[in-house]
């Protein structure tokens, strides 16, 4: 069995025949269209959202099978801040603000995708990417909540 992986970033529920997958698929002769919707149907949670995505295609049979990746947690930070992109000047630029109960939702939406070894220390990795995204927590500079969460203050939220 020879497989070829194509992989691929893209808005959820939004991906085109286009560049990069449709130029692709052509010299594999799979169906794009056919890969398209496949895509389209699988990343449709993810709208409004970029995504990874792996095309599988066994060149003998000219099958296929995508595996969706999980968005990465700028993405899903700039979604929930309702931000477009994040700061090029972390720190001395606030883009957005989210609740300290939306970054832990979006760590355990990650959970085991990432080597963290619990929820807290995934929680402390996504305030370290509001940080650098200039996006602050509950109104407050995440660095000062790490530092809460590192005290033990917000242990009520890792259950």
């Amino acid at each position: 069995m020879a497989e070829k992986t194509i992989s691929a970033i893209v808005e959820g529920g939004k991906a085109t025949a286009g560049p990069p997958i449709g130029p692709a698929l052509g010299p594999l002769g799979i169906n794009a269209g056919a890969v398209v919707a496949e895509i389209n149907k699988q990343t449709a949670a993810f709208a409004g959202t970029k995504v990874p995505v792996k095309i599988i295609v066994d060149t003998k049979t000219k099958t296929f099978r995508i595996e969706v990746g999980s968005p990465p947690v700028s993405e899903l930070l700039k979604k929930e801040a309702k931000i477009e992109k994040g700061s090029g000047t972390a720190g001395k630029e606030v883009k957005g603000d989210i609740s300290l109960e939306t970054a832990v939702k979006i760590a355990k939406s990650i959970r085991g995708k990432n080597l963290s070894k619990s929820l807290k220390d995934t929680v402390k990795e996504v305030l370290g990417s509001c940080l650098s995204m200039g996006i602050t927590v509950g109104g407050k500079n995440p660095k000062e909540v790490i530092k809460e969460v590192n005290e033990g203050k917000h242990d009520s939220l890792f259950k």
